[in-house]
């Protein structure tokens, strides 16, 4: 019985409710101490255990009745025209006999018993099911059947073709029993496949063919990988007594025991908290790489990341406040229109935007700020001002530039891209939202102190 409470958690982790070790080692103990006979106690025991929140409670109380569902299976209806009633002889199959005789019982617990035995818990994608139904009927016995129905043609005698006929029809209602049964397995193991399908779909997707239908599920994927760096990256560190010994402060530590290490001093590691400038091209041809750059740097937690933003096409506008003012999700709707920030939508003018960053914010960049530009480089066959990306780079700690275009393209047409090349510590293609989460995370590793 083990493998029923295992195979439970499968649906339940499937469903979409999360479950540990140690709360699969609990529900286990529970189960041997009530045991299987009280339906709604045993219910109510797992859900206290397994069960985390409201959401995660009716996703269980669904989940377990479809598990524990009895499956009742439908019969075929009976022709009484016949004046001999049709039933099993010695000849038929025990799938045969079963179908011939009504057993449901018996057919409902073979149908479970070689369901395990082939692992229906395995099934995992929609095209699986006809392989399921298949494999579930010929480890029942419908090859003998098949072959029962096929003799009994042959033979001549009203009897036996009447018989041939009802075994046919009660076999055709087990394949729509298996399949309904099969359906039901894939609803309770498969529940969350497709949703991760779609979800690495998107990821791959690049951000400027995305659908307006999408932009939904794509923020709840990228709140998702914002939780995992949030926790990665602000958690506490502990003190630790082992490690990387730190000889300059176990020799400071150690003086007044003239040099004996009584007390050695290990090195520890720290959030390397980025100071970040971003500078985002609200252009159309880049508008929703930016719309996704911003949403992922301002989601960040504050004390992981500081993040002080600019938006520009034609000139260049600071944004930071907006973040501020409003929600992330108003934030970019305004961003996105540019409306109260006097940003002109006209033609992209990288030279403008460098020029108008020198006069108005070029003491933001210190020797611990990270610059983040998002663009594409194209400016339109005006003056790149090199520069001044230069001077940037020299002040900045690294200057990282994110490109929607593929290589091959830089520096092709108006693109000032080769010209921006060597003051740039990285320069990367940056389409998906894997993209953004390998960027964000690269500012945001460690580092020994």
């Amino acid at each position: 019985m083990q493998q029923v409470l295992q195979n439970l958690i499968m649906a339940l982790r499937a469903s979409g409710v999360r479950i540990s070790v140690s709360e699969n080692i609990d529900a286990m103990n529970a189960v041997r101490l009530l045991g299987y006979d009280h339906r709604q106690r045993l219910k109510d025991s797992l859900s206290a255990t397994l069960a985390k929140s409201q959401n995660e409670t009716e996703i269980f109380e669904t989940c377990f009745d479809r598990f524990f569902s009895l499956n009742n299976l439908s019969a075929p209806e009976k022709d009484t025209t016949f004046p001999q009633e049709i039933g099993p002889d010695e000849q038929d199959s025990l799938l045969g006999q079963m179908l011939l005789s009504g057993d449901q019982a018996g057919l409902s617990v073979s149908m479970r018993q070689t369901a395990a035995e082939i692992g229906i818990t395995g099934i995992r994608f929609f095209t699986q099911k006809s392989l399921y139904i298949q494999r579930i009927l010929r480890g029942m016995g419908i090859e003998d059947v098949d072959r029962n129905i096929k003799n009994l043609r042959r033979d001549e005698s009203a009897y036996s073709f009447e018989k041939a006929r009802v075994l046919k029809g009660a076999r055709d209602q087990l394949f729509e029993n298996v399949k309904d049964f099969v359906e039901q397995q894939y609803s309770l193991f498969a529940a969350s496949v497709n949703e991760e399908l779609l979800d690495k779909y998107l990821k791959r997707t690049s951000l400027s063919n995305l659908e307006k239908q999408d932009f939904a599920r794509m923020r709840a994927i990228m709140k998702k990988m914002i939780k995992r760096l949030n926790d990665r990256h602000s958690r506490r560190r502990k003190s630790s007594k082992k490690g990387c010994l730190d000889l300059k402060k176990t020799l400071r530590a150690n003086l007044a025991y003239q040099g004996t290490p009584f007390e050695p001093r290990w090195k520890s590691r720290k959030i390397d908290r980025p100071d970040i400038v971003a500078l985002c091209d609200v252009s159309r041809s880049v508008e929703a790489m930016a719309r996704f750059l911003l949403l992922f740097l301002y989601s960040l937690n504050e004390e992981v990341a500081k993040v002080r933003s600019f938006i520009f096409c034609s000139n260049l506008v600071e944004a930071t406040h907006i973040f501020k003012e409003y929600g992330v999700e108003e934030a970019l709707v305004r961003l996105h229109k540019g409306v109260g920030l006097g940003v002109m939508l006209g033609r992209t003018d990288y030279g403008q935007v460098f020029r108008d960053f020198k006069e108005s914010w070029l003491d933001a960049v210190t020797n611990k700020t990270t610059v983040l530009i998002l663009g594409d480089a194209r400016n339109n066959y005006g003056d790149p001002e090199a520069g001044i990306l230069k001077l940037l780079y020299k002040r900045s700690k690294r200057l990282l530039w994110l490109n929607p275009e593929s290589p091959p393209f830089w520096g092709t047409g108006d693109s000032a891209m080769k010209t921006y090349l060597p003051y740039c510590s990285i320069v990367q293609k940056c389409t998906t939202v894997r993209h953004l989460e390998r960027v964000v995370g690269s500012l945001l590793r460690t580092r020994a102190v």
